[in-house]
């Protein structure tokens, strides 16, 4: 029988802000552009935050972008982006963010970036896009 990793979880947050265009179906993780947590709209901008995960291989951490109130194509409030990922591996570094998609203007104020287990917060991080 296989024992369950009930290990402590490892986090550190490596750096935040502006990055390169991610490309979300390669496994490399966007190039690191600036770190600031104040963003300029602008379209097709990347922005977020890189983690590394220790001491938690095999396991599955949700996140969660909490964005400032904007509608979906029918005309109501998106949620929440929510999704689940596994840790492939220890060390494990993991993007987490987003890019400014037209309208613009309905995408500034803050964004919440947050990585959990099991409902608890291990890590979190707003980013003001202006």
């Amino acid at each position: 029988m296989k024992k369950k990793n009930n290990r402590p979880i490892e986090i550190d947050l490596i750096n935040y802000g502006r990055y390169s265009e991610w490309d979300r179906d390669n496994e490399s993780l966007p190039k690191f552009i600036e770190l600031t947590d104040t963003i300029e709209a602008a379209l097709g901008v990347e922005f977020g935050m890189i983690v590394e995960i220790r001491k938690a291989r095999g396991r599955y951490l949700q996140f969660e972008i909490d964005h400032p109130p904007f509608k979906d194509q029918d005309g109501n409030t998106e949620p929440p982006f929510t999704g689940t990922f596994r840790v492939k591996h220890n060390p494990f570094h993991f993007f987490l963010g987003d890019t400014v998609w037209d309208p613009i203007e309905d995408k500034r104020g803050y964004w919440k970036l947050s990585i959990h287990l099991d409902g608890k917060m291990l890590l979190s991080k707003t980013i003001n896009i202006i």
